[in-house]
């Protein structure tokens, strides 16, 4: 089942997203189980969306990567999570 992720980082800066998005994810290539990813600024700092193809893969993507670079970033923010029931794409 579909999980997906919203941050919302207040605060944090195009180049802490920058620092985390190049620890996590070199040459843009997505981690194993990420279906979607967006982020961009925001009022009050910077947020991301993603879809993730289970909470498994999300979980486990937290805990060998996502946690520490966040961490490495000076970012406390954490993000939270919900259940996807439906998808649309103009593919």
């Amino acid at each position: 089942m579909a999980i997906g992720l919203i941050f919302s980082g207040t605060g944090v800066s195009k180049d802490q997203y920058e620092q985390v998005l190049h620890a996590v994810a070199p040459d843009d290539q997505p981690p194993a189980g990420m279906l979607h990813h967006a982020g961009g600024p925001s009022e009050s700092g910077w947020c991301v969306m993603e879809v993730w193809e289970s909470q498994e893969a999300l979980e486990r993507f937290f805990r060998d990567k996502l946690g520490a670079a966040l961490q490495a970033a000076g970012i406390t923010a954490q993000p939270t999570t919900f259940q996807i029931v439906n998808t649309m794409d103009h593919s």
